[in-house]
Formats: C-alpha cells, sequence, structure tokens
C-alpha cells in the first residue's frame, strides 16, 4: 500500500462552507496522510501534525475538512441511492511510537498567562468538534477504528476514546497527565471512559496521572482489540476480515450505542467550559510543569523524526 501525498486542504470546509461531494480517493491534506482501499472499503488517516506531536490548529482544521468531506460524499451517495464506498474508517498516526500526545500545551500556557479565557474555549471547542465528529461516524452507517501504534496521552487518549473500536498494539500507552499540572482533561475524557467503564473507575483514572499499557486498558474493557508490536495494521485488517460480512449488523450496533449512551456536542463543550475556566486557576509553578512536558514532547518528536545514521563499516 502506497500513501497519498500530502498537499493543502481545503481551508473553506474548516470554515464552514459545504463542498460539492468528492471522490474519497481524491482527498488530500497538509497534516493528515490518506487513502481509500476499495477492497476492504476503508478510509485510513495518519496524523502527521510537524512540528508538534500534538492537536495542532493545523491538524484540527484538516480534521474538521476530512470529516466535513466526508459526511457530504457518504449523505451524497446515499441521496443517489449508490452504494457507499466506506464501511470502515481508520484512524492512526505517521509517527513512530507516537498515536498523539495531546492538547498544544505551549498554547495552553501562553494563554493562561495572557488571562485569554476565550482562546482556550475556542481551541477546545475545535478539539471536542473534531473528536464529536469521529464519535457520530459522520453520521452514516460506518464503524471507526482508532488504530494506536504509540503512546496517546491527554487528547490523543481522548481521541482514540471517541472511536468505536480502539485496537492497540501491547507497547502503547495511555495516560491523562493533565492532574500532573492540577487540571483536568477536558476535551472528553470523562464522557467517553464513563460510558466504558463507570463513573468511578473513569474519575480514578483521570485523578490518578498514571500511565497505563493497551494490555492493562484491554483487561478493563477500553482496548478492544491487543495486537502485538509492528502488528496494528494486520490486527485492523483481520478485525475488517472477520467482521465484513455482519456489518450491517455491527454499524446498526454502534448506532445503537451511541442512541443509548449519547455524548453530544453540547456536553463536550460545556465540559472544556469547564475546563478552560479551572485552566485560569493554575499556578505558575503549574505552568512550568506544562512547559517542561511540552519541551519533552517536542525533544521526542525531533528523536523519532531524525532520520537513522548510516552505517559505519570497519576497515579491514
Amino acid at each position: 500500500m502506497t500513501f497519498v501525498s500530502s498537499t493543502p486542504a481545503l481551508l473553506e470546509v474548516a470554515q464552514g462552507s459545504t463542498p460539492a461531494p468528492v471522490s474519497l480517493s481524491s482527498l488530500r491534506f497538509e497534516t493528515l496522510e490518506t487513502r481509500l482501499e476499495a477492497d476492504t472499503a476503508s478510509f485510513w488517516a495518519y496524523m502527521n501534525p510537524g512540528p508538534k506531536p500534538s492537536f495542532t490548529r493545523e491538524l484540527l482544521r484538516d480534521i474538521l475538512a476530512q470529516q466535513a468531506m466526508l459526511r457530504d460524499t457518504l449523505r451524497a451517495e446515499r441521496e443517489a441511492g449508490l452504494a457507499s464506498s466506506l464501511r470502515y474508517y481508520v484512524m492512526g498516526s505517521s509517527l513512530p511510537g507516537i498515536f498523539n500526545l495531546g492538547g498544544d500545551l505551549g498554547h495552553f500556557a501562553d494563554r493562561i498567562r495572557g488571562r485569554d479565557l476565550a482562546s482556550l474555549r475556542r481551541y477546545g471547542h475545535l478539539c471536542v468538534e473534531a473528536i464529536h465528529g469521529n464519535a457520530e461516524a459522520f453520521r452514516s452507517p460506518v464503524v471507526t477504528i482508532a488504530m494506536v501504534q504509540g503512546d496517546a496521552l491527554g487528547g490523543g487518549f481522548e481521541c482514540a476514546l471517541a472511536f468505536d473500536v480502539i485496537i492497540a498494539e501491547r507497547s502503547a500507552k495511555f495516560g491523562l497527565p493533565e492532574i500532573l499540572f492540577n487540571l483536568f482533561p477536558g476535551m472528553g475524557a470523562y464522557s467517553f471512559l464513563s460510558r466504558r467503564i463507570g463513573p468511578v473507575e473513569a474519575e480514578k483514572m483521570i485523578m490518578s496521572g498514571k500511565l497505563y499499557t493497551a494490555e492493562e486498558l484491554h483487561a478493563m474493557g477500553v482496548v478492544d482489540v491487543l495486537a502485538e508490536d509492528g502488528e496494528g495494521e494486520a490486527a485492523v485488517r483481520r478485525y475488517i476480515d472477520q467482521h465484513s460480512r455482519k456489518h450491517n449488523a455491527q454499524q446498526a450496533m454502534m448506532r445503537v450505542r451511541r442512541r443509548v449512551n449519547p455524548v453530544t456536542l453540547e456536553e463536550l463543550k460545556d465540559v472544556v467550559d469547564i475546563w478552560a475556566e479551572t485552566a485560569m486557576g493554575v499556578t505558575e509553578m503549574d505552568l512550568r510543569k506544562m512547559v517542561r512536558l511540552t519541551q519533552a514532547q517536542e525533544k521526542r518528536l525531533n528523536a523519532v523524526s531524525q532520520p537513522a545514521p548510516a552505517p559505519v563499516h570497519a576497515i579491514a
């Protein structure tokens, strides 16, 4: 399989206009590497956010643009009486060892120091709009799959939780570190975790700041499929192959799950507002911790982005 090369996204989509339906195989984005696999009716999107291994505003823009295009195209197919070109949507990451490390902490620290509550709220609302777009499966009979082949922290974990199915490689780590700098994860963690494992266990996880292995979360029922390292894509393909014959029933069951235990965009935005107000109460010491974590994340991204050194051959 080859990736579709990235080109600039259609900005007008993120700004609220409705584009004409397009072929799913033609979609191009700056921070998402995408492909349509027609034989399995699956669309694959790999996050590649650039200078930060987190939800940059550029990545959020592209995710929202992609979701709008998928919604419009799939709706147009239904209205034309055509068979759906998409039954499974898979999101992963192109960064080795990193799914996504969460919110843009540097941006948070700057906005908090500037007492800019409105900007924090706007960023948080963009995040949950993107998360909710995945959670509602583009308002179509699509099963969504998070393929976690690296660490999913903070907003990265929240992103994965919004998918119908989480498939994670054994070495992947999950965590909600916000409590370490006197905050809580405000982009869906409580909403999605409480529906998966109950509010008591969700609160314990959020307040602990603990890192969990994929194996631990699989035992808890948060991760649906545990894959061996390096076998994430193969595990997704096996899952699709095993479930494709009962896709009609499975997508209906996912729709029932969303109806019985809905996570609404209104709920997510209300939690963001509480989060933003809480962020204004953190101390300078908390902000320094936030900045140090940002620096550590960027250093880690630089490390995985560097090309491997050429082998040194001994001279006889």
